[in-house]
């Protein structure tokens, strides 16, 4: 999954990035340039850590979150619709983490000429619902044009009409499309456009040193933290970061619940595989079925399902092994239609 980390110019998404990736990408940008970078990360998970302390395999792997900081997105940018490789490399996210300006500095001066989270937010939320308006109407005028010509199948071009006139009423009220309810099939459908506000967002405040966060309602999930503090934790060796947060008394890395909240707001969940071999992590949409993770974990799984082994994760460590689970009849059999859940251990039998 991929989250694109955006905002307006000189609120800190470089600073967030390195803070979650414990990279060291420039903060400054190039002047004119347009730039992204990408990282990789893991997502913590306690039980992945127990897990892999039981089965000690000769491998772990932890589900993963790719971020991309993407540069050149600016107030008042969709008046004429976003362009060229921006547009691209936004509609190819599965969310946005939108990071918000708080922190006060007379070296790097807002954009807007003062700090104003309230404001900023509707900015950049205003951004992706005009360039969808602007992306709809441009698609009701095509749809005009085959209706008057009659080229195409009439019964598919009144739907199309419908379904982006419903879309353009809810934009002109300045609705966001991951307000609206769709079905599978329009869902399917738009997924072709890219549409910028149906996709999730979080909301990131950037904090100065010991400043509190702001008192702001939002329609959608967000988080407060201290950018460039974590990022200078982050880019410290472990024992040193360790050492850093026992003595200011920092319990927990917001960093870690932002990577969390990032997990969740594509409504996500794991389950794990588990052996000598390998323990390991699978990203799963929430609602799957036993026979989707199946494929996830290999599609000659899916192809020749005949049952799922499954024990919650948590189950399993406190009853100390699978021999034990085994022994008391924990494991369950369940077919193709179990709805996984998350923490499940998951193997599945098959036959090709």
């Amino acid at each position: 999954m991929k989250l694109g980390i955006i905002g307006l110019p000189q609120s800190g998404k470089t600073t967030i990035f390195n803070a979650l990736t414990r990279g060291d990408t420039p903060t400054t940008s190039s002047a004119g340039r347009f730039e992204i970078h990408i990282a990789v990360v893991d997502v913590p998970d306690a039980r992945v850590d127990k897990l892999s302390n039981m089965f000690n395999p000769k491998k772990t792997v932890f589900a993963k979150v790719t971020y991309v900081d993407i540069a050149g997105l600016e107030g008042g940018a969709a008046k004429g619709g976003i362009s060229g490789q921006l547009l691209n490399q936004l509609a190819q996210m599965d969310g946005f983490i939108n990071v918000v300006r708080y922190f006060e500095s007379e070296i790097v001066p807002h954009s807007a000429g003062s700090v104003d989270p309230g404001r900023d937010v509707a900015t950049m939320v205003s951004e992706l619902l005009i360039n969808d308006l602007i992306a709809i109407e441009r698609k009701l005028e095509r749809l005009a044009d085959e209706k008057r010509k009659g080229g195409s199948d009439k019964t598919v071009v009144e739907r199309q009409i419908g379904l982006f006139e419903r879309l353009q009423a809810d934009l002109s009220e300045n609705n966001p499309l991951r307000a609206m309810e769709f079905t599978p099939d329009e869902v399917k459908e738009l997924s072709n456009y890219g549409l910028l506000s149906s996709k999730p967002i979080l909301t990131v405040f950037n904090l100065g040193d010991g400043q509190a966060p702001p008192e702001i309602e939002l329609d959608h999930a967000s988080v407060a933290l201290q950018g460039k503090l974590e990022m200078e934790l982050a880019q410290l060796p472990p024992e040193d970061a360790a050492e850093f947060m026992k003595e200011y008394g920092i319990e927990e890395l917001s960093l870690s619940v932002m990577i969390g909240l990032s997990y969740d707001l594509l409504q996500l969940q794991s389950f794990f595989t588990v052996g000598e071999d390998e323990v390991r992590a699978w990203s799963i949409r929430r609602g799957a079925s036993a026979h989707e993770a199946a494929g996830e974990i290999h599609t000659d799984l899916q192809k020749g399902f005949i049952r799922a082994e499954v024990i919650p994760a948590l189950e399993l460590i406190e009853l100390g092994g699978m021999n034990e689970a085994k022994a008391k009849g924990k494991l369950r059999l369940e077919g193709k239609e179990y709805l996984v859940k998350d923490g499940d251990i998951v193997h599945i039998r098959f036959n090709l």
